[in-house]
This record gives C-alpha cells, structure tokens and sequence, in this order.
C-alpha cells in the first residue's frame, strides 16, 4: 500500500498497446498520440492524491476519434478512461490503460431561447461558458470552485456544484440535452428524434433493461425511500438512482444516468443547459456565532429567508487565515469555538436587494452575534469577506509539510444533524491526529468540506488514513444517514464504501446499471465501483521534496488554462511532476540512464519551453510561480554566457546600438533580397546552427532621437522612460503608422499637455526583463536597482510620475523594487492622466486587443478594455490566450512557443477588422505575424482619436 516511485512504473508500452497504437496511427495525427514514457507520467497527473500511469495517452479531436477509439480498444480488450480538465479529487481522471483526454478543438458553444439555453462541447471551460451567457444576464447552474479550470465534460460526469447551486441547480436538475457516446461506440443526441429512435433500435438491451430497472427500483418501497432520502442532501455517491425514479421514458433515464457517471458509462460528447439568472446586484455579510450549535440553528433559519449562499467556517478556519493581510481585525480575537456564517443575497434590483438583506438581519434578530461585518455591496468588502472562504484551503496547503499532500473531503449532513456532525468530525481529527485539520462548507445543504495534510511514504501513515476514512464513514455514511460524496465524485476514493451507504439493494442496482452500459468493464475500471476493499489506499502518489519554490505544489491544475505552452510540451502543473520526478531520480540513482533521459526530455519540454512569466501563479490555490523555478533551472544552463551578460550590463548603451545597427541590416538585406528568400535561408540555417527565427514582421531601427530637452514646457510633467526594446526597435514594415513609439508617445504626451523629461544615462538603462528571462538574477537585480535611481532622479523622488511604454518592464520593476516611484504602463497612465485633457472621438471601426501577460498580472484588464472601447466602435479580446508566448525572445529563439500560444487568434478575426492594439513592442511581433494584421501600442490609437481639449471643454 505504500507510494512507489512512478519511475518503477515507466516503462515500454506491452504487446496489446503497441497494436492500439499500430492503429490507431493509421488515422490520427501522430501528435495526438503519446507513448514516450515521461510525457505519459506528466500527462497522466491529475488532482487527486492518486498516480497511476497511463500505456498510451489519446489527444482525441472529434466524435469519429472517440468512436474509432472505443472500437479498438473493444476489440484488443484494452480499457480506458476519458480526462477533461484533471481537477478532479478523488481519482477519476487517471489510468494504467488508455488516458483519452480532449484538445482545443472541443470548445464549441451554441446560445439559445435568447440564453435561457446553452450547448457546450465538453472542452468549454466553466467560467468561460459563464462568460458566453452574461450579456443575457444568465449563468449555468454548476458553481464548482475551481470553474476558472474545470471543463464541462468534467462538470457534467461528477455533478459538480458549489456554493450556490445547492441541490436544485446542478446538472442532474439543468439539463436539458446530451450527446453521448457508449462503450460500444453508439451514439445517443437526446436533442435528435432520429438519433433517438436509431439508438433505441440499435441497443434494444439496454433499452428494455433500463425499462426493468426503473419498474423494480419503483416497486420497492424501501428503496425508493432511501433514494429520494439521499437526494434530499447533496450526493455524488455512486450511480444517479434518482433517475429511475423520477423518470419513467429510457432515454430521459440515460441522459440523468450520465450525470456523475465519471465517464464509466459513456463519454459525454455534447451537453445542453437549461441556464439560470444571474443577479447582478448582490451582498455579503460575515456574522459570527460563539459555537457551533448557533450558527447551525441559526442555518436552518436562514434557509427560510432569500440568501443565495451561507458558508460556514468552523473556528480553526478562521484562526488558519487570520493573519492574512486584509481580515477583518476581530478574527484574531475568536476561539477555536467561534463559527462564522458567510451570507450571500441576490436580487434583480438595488431596492430588492435591501429589503431581502433586512428581511434576513430580522430574522436572525434572536441570535447573539459576537461579531460581524453587516450586509454589504462594497466591491473590495465583498472581495475581502469572500477572500476569507477562498483562502481556507491554500492555508492549509501552505504549511504542510514537505512530502504530505493537502487532502479536501466532502461530506453531507441532514441539515438537522450539522452542529452533530461537525462536533463528532472534530472528535475524529483529535482521535487520528488531524491537528491542522479545518471545516468550512456550503451550510444551507448540510454540505462540509474537511481539509487535512497528510503523507503516504510510511506505512503507518497509510494505516492511520485509512483507519479515519473508516470512521468517517461510520460517522457520516450509517450514523447520520448522510453523502459520502456530496459534490466531489466517488472516484476511487469512496468507491469502498459505496455498498455501506447504499446498501446492498442500492449497490445491486448500480452494478446492473453499470453491466448494462458497460458489460465488459471497460470504462474507467475501479471508479465508483470498486470491489477492493483497500481501494482508497493503493496507488497513491508520491510527493518527494524538490525545491522550496514548488514543494507545496498540490497538482490540481488550475494553472493550466492561463499557461501558453501547454498545448506546444507541458503545463506549469505536468512541469512539477517531472521534475519531481527528476529530482527523485537524482536522489536515487543519481547519474544513471534513466536520469540522463529525464533531463534530455526536461530541457526542452521543461525548461526551454516556459514562457517563464509567471501567470500560473495567478490561478494557484497556493501562490506557486513556476516560472520562478524554471528561471532559477536556467541559471546554470546559461551560465557561460555570465561574461557576455556581465559586459552587456555594464555597456548597455553599446549593446543597444548593436540592436539597432542589427536591424538595419536586417531591413537592408529584406529589401535585397526580399521575405521569402530571406526566409528560406533563415530556415535553412535553423536546421544547422541556433540562430534567430527570422520574421517579416521585424521593426526597421528606431531612428528617433531622444534628447532630454524636447523645447516644450509645461506645469504637468511626466518622466518618460522608453524601454530598451522601443529605443532600439521602430516600425514593423506592415505597421499603418510608420512612426516609432517614443514618437508617438512624446506627442500624446505633450499633445495632454504634459512636459516629457527624459532620464539621464537614458541609453544604459533597462529593467533587466532581458536578464531575468534567463535566470541571470545577479545581472537583473543590478540593472533594476540602477534604473530606480535614474528615476528617482527623474522624478525628484517620487513627484512626477512615471511612464514607461511597455507592460512588461512595468511590471517587473513593482515587482522587483520597493521604492516610493509611481510608476505607469501606458493604458493606465493615459486613463488616469491624459484622458482628462483630451477629446475622444472613437474610430469607426473593429479593432483587436491584446492584454498582456504582465498587465494581468497588475489586475489592469479592465483598465486596458475600457480605454480601448472609448477608441473604437467595437474591440475584441480574443479567447484562450492570456499570454502571447513571446517571452522575452522566446518569439526568435522558440518560436513554436509563440506559435502555440497564438494558434487560437486567426480564425477569431472578424473580416472588418485591420489592425489589433497591446502594450508591449515583442509581443506585437509575434501578434502581428500569427494573426495576419498588424499589432501596434495602444499609444498610436489612443493619439490618432484624440485631439487637445478646450479651455472651455476643461
């Protein structure tokens, strides 16, 4: 029962795999399928504390894949298993066999009956779906935590909810359609008579056995007793009994069946939504309670009055966040007694919404509060209050130890029974040692998260789990008649006790209705039923120290949607696992074969690879920036070229003037010998030699002279630092404004009547961006420190702002500095300094726009859209990319990077649309060269649709 190295689990693919992939090669692309050993570990990873490693992993991209896909595998005997997003907790997203996850191309989305219905592919992200329907004022149901991460395919097979959908609004009650696809290869489209009345002619067995089903299930008093018991509560235990219930036609059983059926009984190719409104108005209140039994009474009054979410802190929780920044003062102060309540209302109106926040203060009149932070709709509040929730389980996870894992348990009480359940979940903890332990959860439905660390390298560590686990079961499963699982899927962690909470009658009944769909067992074995007792307990993941900066790393993938290589090697997530894995080698066999092969595969896919910019940390539960660990990973592999670096630094203003006669040459030998000789040639000598990519989209020099004095003077001053790349670069040769930056940033400036000071020393000058990139932090840090005193000369320490034309730079200086300078990249600065000074007449036209990785970063999205809107008639943020992949000069010397991250753009051009805006001079390189029009600085729009405000408009 112990953790094994997945390196004792690697190895060739045996006899029956290899003819799969004989096959299957025949008619997939051969980058679809993956046997090479380490990518098979890093792609098999998912949320859960569980490892298994998959023979062959599937890149499927349509429907006639998963067919042809189904057949085979039917036909060699081989089972499999469907992944979407691979956050999934309990072990339902892994494999020993075939791992079939989904590409890109299953993103599709249809809005309909003006967004009170929406059909999804099983690749549309949660969040994003959300994002389709809120012009029409509607979201769907499911609200899982991680819905910034979590695909619909994923939702829809574990009947996720969350905080507000309770019981009445997740899947099994939404939806309206599906398409499915079943282990014999048949199709079903609910949403089709045809497909309907073929598949019922097609599987007449199942059909008629389903019938059988629902008769027996109806018949028996006991049973159906039991099932619309456990319905009352949040359950994700096992199969969807309720559907033989409450639904009496075959295919509106199949189509309920589906849901949480954590792909053992078909594949969920398509799904429709039966939407739900979103309020907008909305308000937070936090009350806290003395014990345990008054927020639980005071629950079950609160679920009489209108409030849309109550989340309950248990008093560990709130003492594991209460020195984090932002918190209310009063948390400090509470015993581990006191019980929070998280209350959310929402209504259609501003005055619907007050009389609903006192209609519930009213009802609560009766309970004594020891504290609270009244109703409010105060944005950074609300933000504040809900940060407190959010925070729980990265408090945990940020002091564990090195080697545990965090584990997140989902139970459900009859609400009745919740201050019993917590009390006796609490005595648990003490019996077994779970100290850190904490509860917080969805209180109006009796639903509990517990979280809790917890290692699996000692044996005795394994037996002290699996001896709580049982407890737990007893506690919550026969004790208080409540869900095992109340929204996380049974997976292979509860499968074990499906039969105790089911009993025998129920877990027959899902055994025939798993043998119907699936009668040779081949999807997704060992999920949701399982008949090793010791499931929970086998195949579990190792965890071994790596490095400080990643050791907290929990795999549960909410990095991967933002990161830009993780169609092109691996995501943030996969990198971790490798090089755990790596690291584990090293310790054990030190410089053998196997460790060599890693590194070789952990140079390119790893390191090479990262966009390095750190916009995973944004999504990490727990803050982890594996960027930061690749960068600290280059800092040997680029430590020959320290000499050349150290002479760079200290003769900047040489190294740019290289930059500029570099491409002069360039733009020189294109109109010589033109782009696609230039081309060729350059691809030529890629083949031989690591030179640049070349691109026709490279700027001609910048030929604008910088002067200190510019002879325009002014009460409003600015100080104006041009980065390293804008006073060597000019214009791409397609740019419709052939004037360089600093140009045309001069002029807006001076144009709002702002008078420009230049730094001094301007030309040695650089964030160190170019530096940091390659892991050269001694080199970074020096040039950081040395542009923050130029400024702070510029500026008279700190008076005038600071303007420098690109994100990027921006963004590493606050990052890297902690200096009284304020400093501004462009969308911001104009928004807060020039706008007032200027007149807008927006341009009649659709334009795209690009927000940078490093302006997301800085939360400036919103403030780059709303000053792009107030320029054109309509902008378009293309979907699926949050970071270009340009990196540095990852755009010249990876350029698949850029390529991958960028491959979305194209087809999401309108054809009225000539040109696209951003905020940094490389990324609009590769911008421009991947979607065909050309990209420029906001600057450039912002200064040809305004013009020098009147006296009299001022």
């Amino acid at each position: 029962m112990q953790c094994q190295s997945s390196s004792s689990q690697l190895s060739e693919i045996s006899a029956p795999y290899q003819s799969l992939v004989t096959r299957l090669s025949a008619r997939l692309a051969p980058e679809c399928i993956i046997t090479q050993p380490e990518q098979r570990l890093a792609y098999g990873t998912d949320a859960s504390f569980y490892r298994l490693i998959p023979q062959v992993v599937l890149r499927l991209k349509s429907i006639d894949e998963v067919v042809l896909t189904l057949h085979i595998c039917h036909e060699l005997g081989i089972a499999l298993t469907f992944r979407a997003a691979g956050t999934s907790l309990s072990g339902q997203a892994v494999s020993d066999s075939v791992l079939v996850t989904l590409t890109d191309d299953w993103r599709n989305y249809q809005i309909s009956e003006q967004g009170h219905k929406i059909r999804l592919q099983p690749g549309v992200i949660g969040a994003d779906a959300n994002r389709y329907l809120a012009p029409y004022q509607r979201k769907i149901g499911p609200d899982p935590a991680s819905i910034n991460a979590c695909k619909i395919g994923g939702i829809a097979a574990n009947n996720a909810s969350g905080m507000c959908c309770g019981t009445a609004q997740n899947s099994y009650q939404t939806v309206a359609d599906i398409h499915i696809i079943l282990a014999n290869g048949s199709t079903l489209n609910t949403a089709d008579p045809k497909s309907v009345e073929t598949f019922k002619q097609q599987n007449p067995a199942l059909i008629s056995g389903i019938q059988t089903l629902c008769q027996q299930t109806q018949a028996n008093r006991q049973l159906t007793d039991l099932i619309r018991h456990k319905y009352r509560l949040k359950n994700t235990t096992g199969y969807a009994l309720n559907a033989l219930i409450d639904y009496s036609d075959p295919i509106d059983v199949i189509k309920h069946l589906m849901i949480g059926s954590e792909g053992t009984l078909g594949f969920i190719a398509e799904i429709t939504y039966h939407t739900v409104a979103e309020h907008p108005f909305k308000a937070s209140a936090l009350l806290v309670f003395s014990d345990i039994d008054q927020a639980s009474q005071a629950v079950t009054t609160l679920k009489q009055t209108p409030v849309a979410a109550v989340e309950m802190m248990d008093g560990r929780s709130l003492r594991a966040i209460a020195d984090k920044p932002g918190m209310p003062g009063f948390i400090a102060t509470l015993d581990e007694h006191a019980t929070a309540l998280l209350i959310e209302s929402h209504a259609h109106n501003d005055l619907q919404l007050t009389t609903q926040c006192e209609q519930i203060m009213q009802q609560l009149a009766t309970y004594s509060i020891l504290e609270s932070v009244p109703f409010t709709t105060d944005q950074q509040t609300v933000t504040t209050l809900w940060g407190i929730r959010k925070g729980l389980f990265p408090a945990v996870g940020a002091v564990r130890e090195t080697g545990t894992t965090v584990i997140i348990e989902d139970v459900a009480f009859p609400i009745e029974h919740l201050a019993g359940g917590v009390r006796d979940l609490q005595t648990l903890f003490h019996k077994h040692h779970y100290h850190e332990a904490i509860i917080f959860g969805h209180a109006l439905e009796g639903n509990l998260h517990f979280v809790f660390t917890q290692g699996f390298e000692a044996p005795e560590e394994i037996a002290r789990y699996s001896a709580f686990m049982d407890d737990v079961a007893q506690l919550v499963a026969v004790k208080y008649g409540g869900s095992l699982k109340a929204e996380h899927g049974t997976g292979r962690n509860m499968a074990p006790y499906v039969e105790l909470e089911w009993g025998e009658a129920g877990y027959a009944l899902m055994q025939q209705i798993k043998t119907l769909f699936d009668p040779d067992g081949r999807l997704n074995p060992g999920v949701i039923l399982n008949s090793d007792p010791q499931a929970h307990v086998q195949h579990l993941k190792p965890m071994p120290p790596a490095n400080p900066l990643v050791d907290h790393c929990i795999e549960c993938g909410f990095c991967e949607a933002v990161c830009p290589s993780r169609t092109l090697t691996l995501s943030p997530r996969q990198r971790i696992v490798l090089y755990r894995e790596l690291q584990h080698r090293r310790t054990l066999k030190k410089d053998s074969p196997d460790v060599r092969a890693l590194e070789q595969v952990f140079e390119y896919q790893g390191i090479d690879t990262c966009a390095a910019t750190g916009l995973c940390a944004t999504r990490c539960p727990v803050g982890i920036n594996t960027g930061d660990l690749v960068k600290q990973l280059r800092t040997d592999k680029y430590q020959r070229y320290d000499a050349i670096a150290r002479w760079t630094t200290n003769h900047f203003a040489t190294t740019t003037q290289l930059a500029r006669t570099g491409l002069k040459l360039n733009a020189s030998a294109t109109r010589l010998l033109g782009a696609k000789r230039m081309q060729h040639w350059n691809q030529r000598l890629r083949h031989h030699i690591q030179i640049p990519q070349w691109l026709p989209e490279i700027p001609a020099p910048n030929r604008d002279v910088l002067t200190k004095h510019n002879g325009y003077s002014a009460v409003k001053k600015v100080v104006y630092f041009p980065s390293c790349a804008s006073r060597a670069m000019g214009v791409t040769p397609q740019g419709t404004d052939q004037r360089s930056l600093t140009e045309v940033t001069r002029r807006l400036l001076n144009k709002a009547g702002f008078e420009v000071i230049l730094p001094e020393h301007l030309n040695e000058q650089c964030c160190g961006m170019p530096y940091d990139s390659k892991g050269m932090t001694p080199h970074a840090q020096h040039k950081a420190h040395q542009l923050e005193q130029v400024l702070l000369d510029a500026s008279e320490q700190g008076r005038y702002p600071i303007l420098i034309d690109t994100s990027p730079c921006v963004q590493r200086l606050k990052t890297e500095l902690n200096s009284t300078i304020q400093l501004y990249e462009p969308a911001e600065f104009v928004s807060r300094y020039l706008l007032e000074s200027l007149t807008i007449t927006p341009a009649e036209e659709t334009i795209l726009l690009h927000i940078t990785c490093s302006a997301r970063k800085m939360g400036l999205e919103d403030v780059m859209l709303k000053l792009a809107r107030a320029c054109a008639r309509e902008v378009i943020v293309p979907e699926h990319i949050q970071c270009c992949g340009w990196a540095g000069d990852k755009g010249f010397t990876t350029p698949e990077l850029n390529q991958a991250a960028l491959q979305p753009l194209k087809n999401q051009i309108p054809p009225d649309c000539k040109r696209g805006f951003s905020h940094s001079l490389t990324c609009e390189i590769g911008l421009s060269h991947h979607s065909g029009i050309p990209y420029q600085s906001i600057l450039y729009l912002v200064d040809e649709v305004s013009g020098k405000r009147s006296t009299k408009e001022k």
